[in-house]
């Protein structure tokens, strides 16, 4: 597995090609990240480094967490993540990773968290059709049927139905990276990812193949 790189989702925009053809991108603010941790397979048992994004005052975080930080002298970081890769003897305590850890072209797999959506019902949750509209018609939005009743007598674990939406951990696979601006640590990605301009990003090179 390879390292990837904690950022703040900004926003979507556009940019052009040499052919003119507008390609539609996010934008990432990636990193800097710090490495926190080196994991080895003599201390660990496996080879990781943990790496930490996101400054804020001390106070923010609990003793332990500041004591773990000062072995690597970072300053104090919310955001902590870490990443499977055997060439963690590579990494310094210290080290900071930046956007230029990408290129242009790479294929990436993007982590992030939805945007909520509150309570929804079936139509907009589960993409369910409606009943008829026609009048006398008590049945446009409701759930319907949800099981038998004397057997089984209760509704299945797992039933789609009403609920709440959004607001969970959503993995966008195969994206593109379309350009890096390595000094201002931006990485454009072609294509929507998770979540809603601010939201912490996790952007990893992809471990799958084929389609």
């Amino acid at each position: 597995m390879s390292v990837g790189i904690l950022g703040t989702k900004l926003g979507m925009t556009q940019i052009f090609d040499e052919a003119g053809v507008a390609i539609p991108v996010t934008v990432i603010q990636a990193g800097p990240c710090t490495v926190t941790q080196v994991k080895t397979q003599q201390t660990d048992g496996y080879c990781a480094i943990q790496v930490g994004y996101g400054v804020v005052k001390p106070k923010a975080l609990n003793r332990p967490l500041l004591g773990h930080l000062a072995k690597s002298s970072a300053a104090a970081l919310r955001h902590l993540n870490e990443y499977r890769t055997d060439a963690s003897a590579d990494y310094a305590l210290g080290q900071e990773l930046k956007a230029d850890i990408f290129s242009a072209g790479q294929i990436v797999d993007v982590i992030g968290t939805s945007i909520g959506r509150g309570f929804a019902g079936n139509q907009k949750r589960n993409n369910f059709g409606r009943g008829p509209m026609s009048h006398g018609s008590k049945n446009h939005r409701a759930p319907g049927s949800i099981g038998a009743g004397t057997t089984p007598g209760r509704v299945y674990p797992g039933k789609r139905m009403a609920g709440r939406l959004g607001g969970t951990r959503v993995t966008i696979r195969k994206l593109t990276i379309v350009r890096v601006d390595a000094d201002r640590n931006l990485i454009l990605i072609k294509g929507a990812i998770p979540g809603k301009p601010g939201a912490l990003v996790n952007v990893v090179p992809t471990n799958k193949v084929g389609r």
